[in-house]
């Protein structure tokens, strides 16, 4: 479904749950609390490669 994970993330696979969570942290902090369009983007993206390196029990919670 999602097309543009397979070309745009591909390489950052690698990287841990915990390694995206402080690159989402990182981005609201510099938002200020508030992301711009692009920012939410951004936002969408790292949610998305979050959940994929986030183990499987995860999505019980």
């Amino acid at each position: 479904m999602l097309h543009t994970m397979s070309t745009s993330v591909e390489s950052a696979t690698e990287r841990s749950a915990a390694e995206v969570n402080e690159e989402i942290r990182a981005l609201w902090l510099r938002s200020g609390g508030t992301l711009s369009a692009q920012q939410r983007e951004e936002y969408r993206r790292l949610v998305m490669e979050w959940a994929a390196a986030a183990p499987q029990s995860a999505e019980a919670a």
